[in-house]
């Protein structure tokens, strides 16, 4: 069965993050730079938060407060679900659609991030071995194997 570390090692470990006293307005810029959709929020190495365009609208413009001057403390979320590298992609999966979330941490037993995973990185997983499986049945089907 397929783990968060078979995502990681073909999507990379790369993880932009942010600290919790940067500006809103510094987070968005560097998510726009970047073209995604959320930064882990670290203090002192360790995952406090997560800053995703979801909070940013919910507590950044709907409540309009001012980019610049609202740390990203106040509106990150707190509550921020991890998973390890031995989780498989079914557990990772479950999670992320009970929970309501798109990006989720990987992280070690010390809170320290290793990589993150989004739902596009689970769909694209799925939908490549979807078509794996059919290239597969097709060759059976049509006597190639």
């Amino acid at each position: 069965m397929a783990t968060v570390r078979d995502l990681l090692a073909v999507k990379g470990s790369h993880v932009l993050t942010i600290g919790p006293d940067a500006t809103v307005y510094a987070a968005a810029v560097l998510m726009n730079e970047h073209k995604i959709g959320s930064l882990v929020v670290l203090d002192e190495g360790q995952v406090c938060g997560i800053i995703t365009e979801r909070d940013i609208l919910q507590k950044l413009v709907g409540e309009r407060r001012d980019p610049t001057a609202t740390p990203v403390r106040d509106v990150m979320t707190t509550e921020v679900v991890c998973c390890r590298m031995h989780t498989t992609i079914d557990e990772a999966r479950a999670v992320m659609k009970n929970r309501r979330i798109r990006h989720m941490p990987v992280s070690d037993e010390d809170s320290h991030v290793q990589g993150l995973i989004s739902i596009g990185d689970l769909n694209a997983h799925q939908a490549n071995a979807q078509e794996m499986t059919i290239h597969l049945l097709q060759e059976y089907i049509f006597g190639h194997v």
